[in-house]
């Protein structure tokens, strides 16, 4: 676990168990300790590679479910077919390309480009 994220694993002990300085403990307390974490803890999470806990996943797909009754009942008119949040919470929406910005003038620029001013 210390080679997968050692702030992750601070940060989880620090909250589980207020211990703040883990090296100044056995390393076998700190296995125990590490093994005993929940399992939404975030050293856990990031070892079996998830990004949501169950219920928000659970969540989602309600309101992926929600969402796809009222396009369906709807219709399509001037709307596309929702986005699932499922799919943007487990990483397999495409990722979206995000521009910034320096300035204002650089954003107002982009603005007026995209308008067809």
């Amino acid at each position: 676990m210390l080679n997968l994220d050692e702030d992750a694993l601070i940060c989880d002990l620090a909250e589980t168990y207020n211990i703040y300085d883990y090296r100044s403990l056995p390393l076998q307390a700190v296995a125990t300790f590490s093994a005993g974490l929940r399992d939404n803890s975030r050293i856990k999470m990031l070892a079996a590679d998830i990004t949501a806990e169950q219920n928000t996943i659970f969540l989602a797909a309600i309101i992926d479910g929600i969402e796809a009754l009222k396009y369906g009942l709807l219709g399509s008119k001037g709307s596309s077919k929702p986005e699932s949040v499922v799919n943007a919470l487990l990483g397999k929406e495409k990722k979206k390309e995000v521009k910034g910005f320096r300035t204002p003038e650089e954003f107002e620029a982009e603005l007026r480009r995209l308008r067809g001013e």
